[in-house]
């Protein structure tokens, strides 16, 4: 399952599992896509209107996809949250819960939904994108950090709960992407911005999702099935 193949790393993700012979549950698929997956041979099951992942009926339609179709669900990938950015001095309560909403509620309600069909199985892998800012103080954007770091704990706490179960849980948190969201966040989508960016990587660059999206397979495809708990940075030598 990848809740969003319409941006982000999703379609990446997508076509990597769909080469790799898996079959796909997607969630709001860019144009084209479904047909990709397919010519690659995989039998796809399209789900429409749940990029939202904060409302509990989007999961919960993503689930019940899967199981009628497939009769399973074997990993599951979301990516949550809305960059939100300011000092905390100037911030406000509807900052909060607005960063609260999209960063920890929208993977509480993925992964309440996701797990527990896994738990009943014996077996699942569940993968949420996070962010890097969740690992540490992030000037410019304190609440998005702290929010980020709520639900890279939540991930490892649910995965202690379900170690016994056959289930992984695990984040993969990131920053300096190349990808329109996040230069535009950043004021890094002319090339004077972008270089000002870049200085702040220890690699001097930006991340791509077909980078994101070969780091995430392991985590997704049922090759490596000994870790769990954890949180990954993917983030250029920033965290």
């Amino acid at each position: 399952m990848v809740s969003d193949a319409a941006g982000y790393v999703g379609p990446n993700l997508a076509r990597l599992l769909a080469q790799g012979g898996h079959d796909l549950v997607v969630g709001d698929p860019a144009e084209g896509l479904v047909g990709e997956l397919e010519v690659a041979g995989a039998a796809v099951e399209v789900v429409e209107g749940v990029r939202d992942l904060s409302k509990p009926e989007s999961a919960e339609r993503l689930v019940r996809a899967a199981i009628d179709r497939f009769g399973r669900v074997d990993s599951a990938s979301a990516f949550t949250g809305g960059i939100v950015t300011g000092r905390f001095v100037r911030s406000s309560v509807d900052d909060l819960r607005k960063v609260l909403r999209g960063c920890v509620e929208a993977p509480y309600t993925f992964l309440r939904a996701v797990v527990p069909v896994m738990v009943e199985q014996g077996d699942g892998q569940v993968l949420m994108f996070t962010s890097a800012a969740g690992a540490r103080p992030t000037p410019g954007a304190p609440l998005y950090s702290s929010a980020r770091a709520a639900a890279n704990m939540l991930v490892r706490n649910v995965a202690a709960e379900v170690v016994g179960k056959g289930v992984q849980v695990n984040a993969v948190g990131t920053n300096f992407m190349d990808f329109p969201e996040f230069l535009k966040a950043n004021r890094a989508d002319d090339p004077e911005g972008r270089a000002r960016v870049e200085a702040m990587v220890p690699m001097g660059r930006l991340g791509t999702l077909e980078e994101l999206a070969h780091f995430a397979m392991p985590f997704v495809d049922g090759t490596s099935r000994f870790t769990t708990g954890q949180f990954v940075a993917f983030a250029g030598g920033w965290v």
